[in-house]
């Protein structure tokens, strides 16, 4: 498949969530997406490891962050204002391509909406910072590769 360029990934929202089968939207007024996920470290040293400290990683962690072009006609933006301001769950999807192409790879969690950050420079324009994580969900985080549409 080769190299990937940033412009060709994708971010999704769900309103109704990750589960059953989701009804993907675009979110065109992304611009920077960043996927971190990471896990936990548990210490497990012991007095048999010749002086070196052991880990092992525990519990996952993920954070899905990106910057939108703020426009008050775009539904995603409004979708997730909602999910923030309500307090409710959205899927989040972000993917390596389009999300109904065989092969494309996404991961994909339902979120609560942590931060909305509203910039407002003066030459540029509005553009509104968030930050996602998983939530409590019947639904687990997941990596997925599309195998039919």
């Amino acid at each position: 498949m080769g190299v990937k360029l940033g412009i060709d990934g994708k971010l999704y929202y769900c309103a109704a969530g990750i589960g059953g089968t989701p009804t993907w939207t675009e979110v065109t007024a992304a611009k920077d997406v960043t996927c971190t996920i990471n896990k936990g470290e548990t210490d497990v040293s012991t007095r048999g490891g010749g002086g070196w400290k052991a880990t092992i990683g525990a519990l996952k962690d993920a954070s899905i962050e990106f910057e939108l072009v703020y426009d008050d006609a775009d539904a995603a933006v409004q979708a997730i204002l909602d999910a923030f301001l309500a307090g409710s769950v959205i899927g989040l999807a972000v993917a390596k391509g389009d999300i109904t192409q065989n092969g494309t790879k996404a991961f994909m969690a339902d979120c609560a909406v942590l931060k909305f950050d509203e910039k407002e420079p003066l030459e540029n324009a509005i553009t509104i910072s968030v930050t996602a994580k998983p939530t409590f969900s019947a639904n687990q985080p997941q990596f997925v590769t599309i195998g039919s549409p």
